[in-house]
């Protein structure tokens, strides 16, 4: 897991800092990897969900480009 740190800057208001950090928080994507480790996934189950999800993206370009 990646390590997110934020320093208060000259004379910045405590919302703007816990804002600041929110942000650095979802862009490393820490919640998200720790709602995927909260319980145990079987490998095979992964892979499975992985390509479920690269069919349905490959399905979506596909009708995107019979449109243009």
């Amino acid at each position: 897991m990646a390590h997110v740190k934020v320093e208060a800057r000259w004379n910045e208001p405590p919302e703007k800092l816990i804002k600041r950090f929110s942000r650095k928080v979802k862009k490393e994507g820490i919640i998200e990897e720790v709602r995927e480790r909260r319980f145990f996934t079987k490998p095979s189950s992964i892979r499975r969900q992985k390509k479920l999800r690269r069919k349905r993206l490959s399905q979506k370009h596909a009708a995107a480009q019979r449109k243009s």
